[in-house]
């Protein structure tokens, strides 16, 4: 899941497990495909807030080595793999 940050240009970026995940970082063109971290929190999602300039960004999830789209986010694209990324526009 997405929403906008606090800030202004910033988004955070929350990811819901269904069952118990060890780590779970975000990755996308916004960061290179370099996995960032995200903290678990008290209520058991994972979240991270980044800041982000405007534009479109393709992003996954990596949770326990694997990777995955946005299960609350529809927006996808197919990628050179042949699998799908979740899609974000940044305004």
């Amino acid at each position: 899941m997405i929403s906008k940050g606090r800030k202004n240009g910033t988004f955070r970026f929350v990811y819901q497990p269904a069952n118990g995940a060890g780590k779970v970082a975000v990755a996308g063109d916004f960061s290179h495909w370099e996995p960032v971290t995200m903290r678990k929190q008290k209520n058991g999602n994972y979240a991270v807030t980044l800041e982000l300039s405007p534009g479109t960004y393709q992003y996954k999830f990596k949770v326990n080595d694997n990777w995955m789209t946005d299960p609350d986010n529809h927006a996808c694209v197919q990628n050179e793999f042949g699998t799908l990324n979740s899609v974000i526009s940044a305004e």
